[in-house]
């Protein structure tokens, strides 16, 4: 069954869900909100659902818990949210870390890497103090950064965002979905 998109472009198939899965900075949650009204699908945001469940907002649990508590607070909304159709999906960095976490997610419905280069994802979050991985040093970060490349490459969908409006990469993930084109990942 095709789904079809508010404006009456059909598309090819309909997964149950689109997760987007990428580095901090990647676009994850502006894109996703964007896709998701493009698709009439609603959106959720991994990290904000957190923040409303707890009370607290990320920063304060990786002080007050630790990061370990926030990969449970991760893995638990996960199994709440198993039964999700049609809903966009923005999630955190490293959400996808724990192979159980993966493995729920493609379950769920597609994964879709939004690719960003390291350096970019430092520039655009050079003035937000609100994300814990900013805390590492940069030789840190670069590591980490290369480590979770191979785990999101691992998605169905690579998408470079570098350079490219959010609108334009709803076209690419939306011509991907209608099946006239495999977004092309330039690393």
């Amino acid at each position: 069954m095709n789904l079809v998109m508010k404006d009456n472009r059909q598309i090819l198939f309909s997964p149950k869900n689109i997760i987007l899965i990428g580095f901090m900075a990647a676009g994850k949650s502006s894109i996703g909100k964007l896709l998701a009204q493009e698709l009439g699908w609603d959106f959720l945001d991994t990290d904000a659902e957190i923040v409303k469940v707890t009370g607290k907002t990320i920063p304060e649990i990786f002080r007050q818990y630790g990061e370990a508590r926030f990969r449970q607070e991760e893995s638990l909304l996960l199994r709440k949210l198993a039964n999700l159709r049609h809903t966009v999906i923005a999630t955190g960095g490293g959400l996808v870390l724990n192979p159980d976490n993966r493995a729920a997610l493609q379950k769920m419905g597609i994964l879709i890497h939004l690719y960003v280069p390291l350096e970019v994802a430092l520039q655009r979050v050079k003035k937000n103090h609100e994300r814990p991985l900013l805390a590492k040093s940069r030789d840190e970060l670069s590591r980490l950064w290369l480590e979770r490349q191979d785990i999101y490459n691992k998605a169905a969908v690579t998408i470079d965002t570098t350079g490219k409006s959010p609108v334009a990469i709803v076209a690419e993930i939306s011509a991907y979905l209608k099946g006239e084109q495999r977004p092309c990942y330039n690393k």
